[in-house]
């Protein structure tokens, strides 16, 4: 199992035991909403006999009790309604008209729930939760909110972090493996001059041709690395003609039964902003790819058009296809379906486009065993 396999995982078990502490909070909060409607419902009950009890004294009795239980239960929102039809609220301060009552009533009943009644002035009592129930009962979704927020913000934070530290790894090893290059390249260059003056006959001279041309392919793979951490110079360039560089330089490296397509939609002017050596970087990653998923025979094809204000470049492959699951996966570095691939040709080739030259670069399409295409798409130069 790869490493994005296991981190897909992780998140997974993460979802879940979040899903489980916030059922556990609902579930609870609902327990302790219910617990104090229940409650306040016998608050009601305990005020509507309170009230039965001053109804029934006399005028000169001491109902100091029942008032102080008046008192005491009056922040539960209740609506007293007389034999008569004439309502009343439980507190004197804020006194609405009948007809807002009459609302409050309706909507009361329509919920369900069933009014206390009385044998006092008050015939029927209808109340409402308090604030707290209320409250209480908004918690857990406060909660999710707020638990929410506090990972969004967490993972924007850790993910900067880490990319900022991923950036850092890659321009450090990339100047460093230019930096170590550098040595071997001028050495072999010394001996090949050393060669030549010592003197080398035709067969010899053709070998040495052709380490050179290596040699020079080692230097631009160096200036490659190098570039990678500073902000490379983009100049117009056609895409066309480059992405036809890159074909005829891998198509004489290529097995003879894999055939080389470009094809275009008829414009004369494609050019657009981009830097040669790492332009031709990309392209040949993606080309070395296609290529180890054909296994030596098959159609490589790149089609050239022009999207608004862009330069599009659809490169596909006959090869094995990429599962829908990991069309973004691909461009993550470790990633390889090679055993002893590196995983980093994408993930640069990424980088290189988004980072470098203000472009996209996705997975158009893909199907297992019918072949990808691979979008780049970049600025193009204003006519």
């Amino acid at each position: 199992m790869d490493i994005y396999s296991r981190k897909s995982r992780w998140k997974l078990y993460f979802l879940i035991a979040g899903s489980i502490i916030v059922l556990i909070t609902i579930i609870y909060s609902g327990y302790l909403a219910n617990k104090l409607a229940e409650n306040e419902k016998n608050k009601v009950i305990l005020y509507a006999k309170a009230m039965e009890s001053i109804y029934e004294k006399s005028l000169d009795a001491d109902v100091q009790f029942e008032a102080d239980i008046l008192e005491k239960y009056n922040n539960i929102p209740v609506i007293m309604e007389s034999e008569a039809g004439v309502f009343s609220s439980g507190d004197a301060d804020h006194e609405h008209s009948q007809e807002y009552y009459q609302k409050r009533k309706e909507k009361f009943l329509n919920a369900g729930k069933k009014p206390v009644e009385t044998t006092g002035y008050a015939r029927y009592i209808y109340f409402e939760n308090s604030r707290l129930y209320k409250l209480i009962t908004l918690f857990p979704f406060v909660q999710m909110i707020l638990l929410g927020a506090f990972v969004g913000f967490g993972y924007l934070g850790f993910s900067s972090s880490r990319k900022a530290e991923q950036n850092r790894v890659w321009v450090g090893m990339a100047k460093e493996t230019a930096h170590q290059l550098g040595t071997p390249i001028s050495a072999i260059i010394a001996w090949i001059e050393h060669l030549k003056v010592s003197g080398i006959n035709d067969e010899q001279e053709e070998i040495v041709g052709e380490l050179r041309n290596d040699v020079e392919r080692l230097e631009l793979i160096a200036d490659r690395f190098s570039k990678i951490g500073s902000k490379p110079k983009l100049e117009s360039f056609d895409v066309k003609s480059e992405i036809e560089t890159a074909f005829v330089y891998m198509e004489r490296r290529a097995p003879k039964h894999v055939k080389f397509t470009i094809t275009d939609d008829s414009s004369a002017y494609y050019n657009g902003f981009l830097n040669q050596h790492l332009f031709a970087w990309v392209v040949e990653n993606l080309l070395r790819n296609s290529l180890d998923s054909m296994e030596s025979t098959g159609t490589i094809s790149a089609y050239i058009y022009h999207d608004g204000g862009y330069i599009n470049v659809d490169l596909s492959d006959t090869g094995k296809g990429i599962a829908a699951s990991k069309h973004k996966t691909v461009f993550q570095p470790g990633y390889s379906t090679k055993k002893r691939g590196w995983g980093l040709g994408l993930s640069l080739a990424q980088r290189i486009i988004e980072n470098y030259h203000n472009g996209k670069i996705f997975v158009k399409s893909s199907k297992p065993n019918e072949g990808t295409t691979f979008t780049i798409r970049l600025e193009k130069v204003l006519d």
